[in-house]
């Protein structure tokens, strides 16, 4: 068995509040543009703490609770898991850890040498020793008397943003012992180790429900390229890598998060796909929004609601530099005052999605905040990194008023300032040369280029020296009004600093208290980054009718890096009368590509993207399951059989019948009897739950020798049945090859006696025409319901197909009894 692969219906989902309902699809192409050079382009993960906490009992339940310290975002999950941990590990794959936390209970003293080399001691849990292999980053023990359900209980109590969903979160997590058990260990090492504190209600708090996403495992990820290139981290020819043209970090962080979990609620995706769609066909939204987001291009929203949020930002003691401290707060200002542009570039939207995320952008609390900073702060203050202007952006950033003894330090600095540049003006006037001020740590020098000077620079001027096409020189005038200059403006930074902290401690406690907003206006600003991203790469909309049918399906990857035109597009159906499928094909036929291309679009269309294809007709699925590497795990000490092994016992294990299952030439490391044995097993199990199979094969043509082929064609074409002129293929590359004419000849003898007695026996077969019958009735009663639920034909042709299908039926009963 060269390949398989598996289809299975979906079930019903839960609600959710995102909704959608149209179910029309349109084909629409958008122009490559140049991919955006953003601040978020590199920052896509997040930098999580995440504390894993293992129940005693037979069940594996597992609570994990994740903090990203830099976004005042927490992420509380409980689940019940199998013996690989395959769940858990993908959970702590989309928080992409910097530090994981376990009782010391579970982590042997011992361990801390496993770096070097040692054997892994026997008293460490199989969960820790998961971890170790998964995740290449510290862990650390606590102590097991902080994993306490009521004091995770009271932490998440006490520091939940007050906003819409407080009340139901705290009714989800308050039954989940494991996750509150976490959560109490997470929130005292930030303290104990991490000297991070938080405001009451200042952070984003929540529970994350694991059905109502697809589970993705780590090796399908790595396999399918989902995050990152499998053979260059640095390529961007990855799933990821064609969807981030992300003008925000919360928006490159959304998409990371969702392509490694697809939602599977059915309203949710077509919710996403309506907003998708209006901006793919309306061209002025598409660049209001685009316009919009640009101009948060170098603010993270997150990062800047957490530095509220966190002690750091609200103790003068151990705060950072006031002007580091006004800066955040002028940051805030402009995030706050840009927001209006978002709402109105969604003005007159059509989808439920986009007019939600216009009202979460025009919240009156949003303007309330803008107030205050304006109020204390002057509005033309803006951060600057160095010079001149970093030092004004200080001494002005207080309105005039809040302290008089700060008014008049500023107008004796202002006067100062004013003194010198007279004395610049007077000396370029009396030598009649262009002579500039360049502000340095010491104060003020002169500047003149090169260019400038014939001859040498009159007498009186001291300290000259070249630097960069200019002569540098001071004079000793300068260096008076200089040091008057300076006294000046120490006095003045100490009482504007001064003033600053009182009033940014003032406006950071009032700001909190709206801090719901924030959060709030961060996720609808993070959601559109996505949504605009979708429609960017955007060609036809798929539909979800509990059928995969792709009509001239492409590889999104493949196509992004090939030139235009040169990708063969394939078809793939797959339904209830056909949930099992075998594609045959020689090597470098593409089976390979055709598998990762129905498991890329597949996570494309449940994300709410758009797919290249003609046509696109998809499943909800509760998990994406893949065996596609035949590579040795070195890190592992695993062989190609043993990696085979592991994945197909993951796969077996917690494989339903919604879930997508991929698997690539499995057995293939053993012996070929054990390997047939092996693969015909699992293909067994996985038939048990849907008893019906699809022969397919990719194409390929004889042609006469190349050095490069062996005569053979590759038209990566997906065509059904067995495939019939090739089925001795490997005895017409042996014949290309040279070899002997006797040993071809008794080669073929032998392999066509083999072939004709096992097409002798399968025909003959009782247990074969039981078979034919089954799926000939299986095949009927998917095409009457399909006819039934989804038919748009005439009722002329209607009646044709049904008599059509009839003759088929008939036909094949016939022959079979």
């Amino acid at each position: 068995m060269s390949s398989v692969g598996r289809q299975m219906s979906a079930r019903p989902s839960s609600s959710h509040p995102q909704t959608g309902i149209s179910h029309g699809w349109t084909a629409q192409s958008r122009l490559t543009t140049a991919r955006p050079q953003t601040a978020a382009s590199s920052r896509h993960e997040a930098n999580y703490i995440i504390a894993v906490l293992e129940g005693r009992g037979v069940a594996r339940e597992v609570g994990i609770s994740a903090l990203e310290k830099e976004t005042g975002r927490v992420f509380l999950a409980q689940l019940a898991d199998s013996p690989t941990y395959v769940k858990t590990l993908h959970q702590i794959h989309l928080r992409a850890p910097s530090l994981i936390l376990v009782p010391d209970t579970f982590l042997s003293v011992s361990d801390a040498t496993l770096a070097s080399g040692s054997k892994r001691p026997s008293s460490t849990s199989v969960l820790v020793q998961c971890l170790m292999e998964e995740f290449n980053v510290p862990m650390e023990s606590v102590s097991r008397k902080y994993w306490n359900e009521n004091a995770g209980l009271e932490f998440v109590n006490q520091l939940t943003v007050d906003d819409d969903e407080r009340a139901a979160m705290l009714v989800a997590v308050s039954s989940k012992y494991y996750a509150l058990s976490a959560a109490s260990a997470l929130f005292k090492h930030a303290e104990a180790k991490l000297n991070l504190r938080f405001s009451a209600a200042s952070l984003l708090i929540r529970y994350v429900p694991i059905d109502g996403t697809m589970m993705i495992d780590p090796e399908t990820a790595r396999n399918l390229e989902l995050i990152g290139n499998a053979s260059y981290k640095k390529s961007s020819h990855s799933l990821f890598g064609l969807f981030n043209h992300t003008h925000t970090a919360m928006g490159a962080r959304l998409i990371r998060t969702n392509i490694l979990a697809p939602i599977t609620v059915h309203s949710s995706i077509e919710a996403r796909l309506d907003a998708v769609e209006e901006l793919v066909q309306t061209e002025c939204c598409f660049n209001d929004v685009k316009q919009a987001l640009k101009t948060l291009n170098k603010i993270d929203l997150d990062k800047l609601i957490c530095s509220l949020a966190s002690s750091e930002a609200r103790e003068a003691s151990t705060a950072k530099p006031a002007a580091a401290r006004v800066a955040q707060m002028l940051n805030l200002r402009n995030i706050v005052n840009v927001l209006p542009g978002i709402a109105k570039a969604l003005e007159g939207s059509r989808s439920q999605m986009l007019r939600i995320i216009a009202e979460m952008v025009s919240d009156d609390r949003l303007s309330k905040i803008e107030r205050l900073i304006c109020e204390s702060l002057n509005e033309d203050a803006t951060p600057a990194k160095g010079g001149l202007g970093a030092i004004n952006a200080r001494v002005y950033a207080v309105k005039a008023n809040f302290n008089r003894l700060l008014d008049v330090a500023r107008e004796t600095y202002k006067e100062n300032v004013g003194d010198i540049f007279a004395l610049n003006r007077d000396l370029s006037h009396q030598h009649n040369l262009p002579i500039t001020l360049i502000s340095q740590d010491a104060g003020f020098v002169f500047a003149l280029k090169k260019d400038d000077l014939d001859g040498e620079l009159p007498r009186g001027f001291l300290n000259v020296n070249k630097q960069k096409g200019r002569w540098l020189f001071s004079s000793l005038e300068l260096k008076k009004r200089n040091a008057r200059m300076k006294d000046a403006l120490d006095e003045t930074l100490i009482l504007s600093d001064s003033t600053s902290d009182r009033i940014i401690q003032e406006l950071t406690a009032e700001i909190i208290l709206d801090i719901g907003a924030l959060y709030k206006a961060s996720e609808a600003v993070a959601i559109l980054d996505m949504l605009w991203c979708f429609a960017h790469v955007s060609i036809l909309r798929p539909e979800f009718t509990g059928t995969l049918a792709i009509k001239a399906g492409r590889h999104p990857v493949l196509e992004s890096v090939q030139a235009a035109g040169t990708l063969v597009p394939n078809d793939a159906y797959c339904c209830e009368a056909s949930s099992f499928q075998v594609v045959q094909g020689p090597n470098m036929s593409g089976k390979s590509t055709y598998l990762r291309q129905i498991g890329l679009l597949t996570t494309m269309a449940m994300c709410g993207c758009f797919i290249p294809a003609e046509y696109g007709s998809f499943r909800l699925h509760d998990a994406l399951l893949t065996r596609l590497s035949n590579d040795d795990d070195m890190e592992k000490s695993l062989s190609t059989f043993s990696n085979e092994m592991a994945s197909s016992a993951m796969i077996l294990g917690i494989a339903t019948a919604d879930s997508l299952v991929l698997i690539d030439e499995v057995g293939r490391g053993t012996s070929p009897s054990e390997g047939v044995g092996i693969s015909h097993a699992i293909a067994e199990e996985l038939i048990k739950i849907k008893p019906s199979i699809v022969h397919l094969h990719l194409a390929v043509q004889r042609s006469r020798r190349t050095n490069s082929n062996f005569g053979m064609t590759f038209q990566y074409r997906i065509v059904d049945g067995a495939p019939e002129d090739m089925s001795h293929y490997g005895l017409e590359l042996a014949r290309l090859a040279d070899l002997p004419e006797d040993v071809l000849v008794e080669g073929r003898r032998i392999a066509e006696n083999l072939t004709a007695l096992h097409a002798k026996e399968e025909q003959e077969s009782r247990t074969n025409k039981v078979a034919i019958r089954r799926k000939a009735l299986l095949r009927l009663r998917t095409q009457l319901t399909q006819a039934l639920n989804h038919s748009a034909l005439p009722d002329l042709e209607l009646t044709e197909f049904l008599a059509r299908i009839q003759k088929e039926v008939v036909h094949v009963l016939h022959d079979t009894l």
